[in-house]
Protein backbone atom coordinates (compact mmCIF):
# COMPACT_ATOMS: atom_id res chain seq x y z
CA UNK A 1 0.00 0.00 0.00
CA UNK A 2 1.66 3.16 -1.15
CA UNK A 3 2.02 5.88 1.79
CA UNK A 4 -0.91 7.05 3.73
CA UNK A 5 0.85 9.97 5.95
CA UNK A 6 -0.14 13.25 4.36
CA UNK A 7 1.22 15.41 1.90
CA UNK A 8 1.99 18.09 3.88
CA UNK A 9 4.00 15.54 6.52
CA UNK A 10 6.21 14.47 3.60
CA UNK A 11 6.70 18.37 2.62
CA UNK A 12 7.81 19.50 5.80
CA UNK A 13 9.84 16.47 5.89
CA UNK A 14 11.48 17.28 2.82
CA UNK A 15 11.84 20.86 4.06
CA UNK A 16 13.54 19.61 7.21
CA UNK A 17 16.20 17.58 5.66
CA UNK A 18 16.47 19.69 2.70
CA UNK A 19 16.30 17.61 -0.14
CA UNK A 20 13.83 14.49 -1.93
CA UNK A 21 16.11 11.41 -2.08
CA UNK A 22 15.66 7.67 -2.08
CA UNK A 23 17.12 7.75 1.55
CA UNK A 24 14.98 10.00 2.95
CA UNK A 25 11.81 8.14 1.21
CA UNK A 26 13.27 4.62 3.35
CA UNK A 27 12.78 7.03 6.69
CA UNK A 28 9.31 8.38 5.98
CA UNK A 29 8.20 4.63 5.32
CA UNK A 30 10.05 3.49 8.47
CA UNK A 31 8.59 6.35 10.67
CA UNK A 32 5.13 5.55 8.86
CA UNK A 33 5.45 1.95 9.79
CA UNK A 34 6.32 2.39 13.41
CA UNK A 35 3.26 5.41 13.98
CA UNK A 36 1.24 1.97 12.67
CA UNK A 37 2.51 -0.43 14.74
CA UNK A 38 2.96 1.71 18.26
CA UNK A 39 0.31 4.28 17.46
CA UNK A 40 -0.11 7.99 17.72
CA UNK A 41 -1.65 8.88 20.78
CA UNK A 42 0.05 10.95 23.84
CA UNK A 43 0.20 7.38 25.43
CA UNK A 44 3.15 6.44 23.75
CA UNK A 45 6.55 7.08 24.60
CA UNK A 46 8.29 6.84 21.83
CA UNK A 47 11.71 5.55 21.59
CA UNK A 48 14.19 5.02 18.55
CA UNK A 49 17.54 3.48 17.39
CA UNK A 50 18.52 3.42 14.41
CA UNK A 51 21.70 1.50 12.65
CA UNK A 52 22.94 3.75 9.79
CA UNK A 53 23.17 7.31 9.92
CA UNK A 54 21.65 8.19 6.32
CA UNK A 55 19.38 10.55 5.30
CA UNK A 56 16.43 8.36 6.61
CA UNK A 57 16.93 9.09 10.13
CA UNK A 58 15.99 12.74 9.58
CA UNK A 59 12.52 11.65 8.14
CA UNK A 60 12.00 9.33 11.54
CA UNK A 61 12.70 12.30 13.60
CA UNK A 62 10.86 15.16 12.23
CA UNK A 63 7.68 12.47 11.45
CA UNK A 64 7.85 10.43 14.75
CA UNK A 65 9.66 13.43 17.01
CA UNK A 66 11.99 10.95 18.46
CA UNK A 67 15.31 13.08 18.54
CA UNK A 68 18.80 12.93 19.64
CA UNK A 69 18.29 15.76 21.98
CA UNK A 70 15.59 14.29 23.78
CA UNK A 71 17.94 10.90 24.18
CA UNK A 72 14.64 8.75 22.79
CA UNK A 73 17.09 8.36 19.38
CA UNK A 74 19.99 6.89 19.89
CA UNK A 75 22.42 5.69 16.48
CA UNK A 76 23.92 2.55 16.41
CA UNK A 77 27.11 2.58 14.07
CA UNK A 78 26.41 -0.88 11.98
CA UNK A 79 25.80 0.39 8.76
CA UNK A 80 22.55 -1.71 8.04
CA UNK A 81 19.12 -0.19 6.77
CA UNK A 82 17.80 -0.98 10.12
CA UNK A 83 15.35 0.54 12.60
CA UNK A 84 13.89 -0.74 16.14
CA UNK A 85 10.99 0.87 17.32
CA UNK A 86 9.69 0.87 20.82
CA UNK A 87 7.13 2.09 23.20
CA UNK A 88 8.08 2.92 26.65
CA UNK A 89 4.69 2.59 28.54
CA UNK A 90 3.45 -0.75 26.27
CA UNK A 91 6.54 -2.64 26.45
CA UNK A 92 5.85 -3.30 22.80
CA UNK A 93 8.89 -2.97 20.24
CA UNK A 94 10.31 -4.35 16.66
CA UNK A 95 12.85 -3.70 14.21
CA UNK A 96 12.14 -3.29 10.64
CA UNK A 97 15.38 -4.03 7.97
CA UNK A 98 14.75 -3.00 4.64
CA UNK A 99 14.40 -5.51 2.47
CA UNK A 100 17.70 -6.01 -0.17
CA UNK A 101 15.44 -7.32 -3.13
CA UNK A 102 13.45 -4.57 -3.68
CA UNK A 103 16.62 -2.32 -4.38
CA UNK A 104 17.04 -4.76 -7.65
CA UNK A 105 19.32 -3.13 -10.80
CA UNK A 106 18.26 0.48 -10.49
CA UNK A 107 20.06 0.82 -7.11
CA UNK A 108 23.11 -1.55 -8.59
CA UNK A 109 23.80 1.31 -11.35
CA UNK A 110 22.60 4.27 -9.17
CA UNK A 111 25.69 3.32 -7.22
CA UNK A 112 28.13 2.92 -10.00
CA UNK A 113 27.14 6.19 -11.47
CA UNK A 114 27.08 7.74 -7.82
CA UNK A 115 30.94 6.82 -7.39
CA UNK A 116 31.65 8.54 -10.60
CA UNK A 117 29.62 11.44 -9.94
CA UNK A 118 31.80 11.86 -6.40
CA UNK A 119 35.27 11.15 -8.87
CA UNK A 120 34.10 14.14 -11.12
CA UNK A 121 34.16 11.54 -13.49
CA UNK A 122 30.33 11.02 -14.65
CA UNK A 123 29.48 12.50 -18.33
CA UNK A 124 26.20 14.73 -18.84
CA UNK A 125 24.30 11.90 -20.05
CA UNK A 126 25.60 10.21 -16.54
CA UNK A 127 24.17 12.75 -14.41
CA UNK A 128 21.00 13.10 -15.77
CA UNK A 129 20.86 9.11 -15.06
CA UNK A 130 21.44 9.73 -11.72
CA UNK A 131 18.73 12.09 -11.11
CA UNK A 132 16.22 9.75 -13.20
CA UNK A 133 17.22 6.84 -10.96
CA UNK A 134 17.13 8.87 -7.90
CA UNK A 135 13.54 9.85 -8.77
CA UNK A 136 12.50 6.28 -10.02
CA UNK A 137 13.77 4.61 -6.58
CA UNK A 138 12.01 7.47 -4.37
CA UNK A 139 8.55 6.53 -5.92
CA UNK A 140 9.28 3.07 -5.52
CA UNK A 141 9.69 3.20 -1.88
CA UNK A 142 7.00 5.48 -1.77
CA UNK A 143 4.74 3.11 -2.98
CA UNK A 144 6.01 0.07 -1.96
CA UNK A 145 3.40 -2.23 0.89
CA UNK A 146 5.39 -1.51 3.90
CA UNK A 147 5.84 -5.21 4.76
CA UNK A 148 7.04 -5.83 1.09
CA UNK A 149 9.77 -2.91 1.95
CA UNK A 150 11.02 -3.64 5.35
CA UNK A 151 11.01 -7.50 7.24
CA UNK A 152 9.68 -6.94 10.77
CA UNK A 153 11.11 -8.97 13.68
CA UNK A 154 11.17 -8.99 17.39
CA UNK A 155 13.99 -6.05 18.79
CA UNK A 156 17.33 -7.26 18.97
CA UNK A 157 17.86 -5.44 22.66
CA UNK A 158 15.67 -4.46 25.53
CA UNK A 159 13.71 -0.61 25.57
CA UNK A 160 17.02 1.83 25.96
CA UNK A 161 16.61 3.16 29.46
CA UNK A 162 15.71 6.85 29.73
CA UNK A 163 18.90 10.11 29.36
CA UNK A 164 20.03 10.34 32.48
CA UNK A 165 21.71 13.93 33.86
CA UNK A 166 25.25 12.80 34.97
CA UNK A 167 28.32 14.57 36.92
CA UNK A 168 30.22 16.60 34.36
CA UNK A 169 33.86 15.52 36.03
CA UNK A 170 36.98 18.20 34.55
CA UNK A 171 39.57 16.69 32.70
CA UNK A 172 43.03 16.76 33.91
CA UNK A 173 44.87 17.33 30.11
CA UNK A 174 42.51 20.08 28.82
CA UNK A 175 40.39 20.63 32.13
CA UNK A 176 37.20 20.84 30.02
CA UNK A 177 33.96 19.57 31.20
CA UNK A 178 32.83 16.08 30.72
CA UNK A 179 30.25 14.13 31.46
CA UNK A 180 31.34 11.20 33.52
CA UNK A 181 29.74 8.54 31.67
CA UNK A 182 32.30 9.57 28.82
CA UNK A 183 35.65 9.64 30.77
CA UNK A 184 38.43 7.35 30.92
CA UNK A 185 40.79 6.56 33.12
CA UNK A 186 44.75 6.70 32.47
CA UNK A 187 47.84 6.76 34.90
CA UNK A 188 45.61 7.81 37.39
CA UNK A 189 44.08 10.68 35.63
CA UNK A 190 40.61 11.72 34.51
CA UNK A 191 40.33 12.13 30.65
CA UNK A 192 37.99 13.10 28.11
CA UNK A 193 38.07 11.07 25.24
CA UNK A 194 40.19 13.05 22.88
CA UNK A 195 42.82 13.46 25.31
CA UNK A 196 42.37 10.01 26.20
CA UNK A 197 43.07 8.62 22.82
CA UNK A 198 46.15 11.31 21.83
CA UNK A 199 47.80 9.86 25.15
CA UNK A 200 46.62 6.01 24.31
CA UNK A 201 48.56 6.62 20.92
CA UNK A 202 51.51 7.69 22.44
CA UNK A 203 52.02 4.45 24.58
Amino acid sequence: MPCELSSETIEQTVNFHGHTCPGLAIGIRAAELALQELGTSSDVDMVAVSETDMCGVDAIQFITSCTYGKGNFLHRDHGKMAFSFYDRNSGKGFRAVLNPEIRDTADNELAVLMRKADANTATPDEKKRITALRTLLRERFMTLDLHEMFTVMPPKEPIPTPARVLESLTCDCCHESVMESRTRRLGGQTLCIPCFTAREQKI
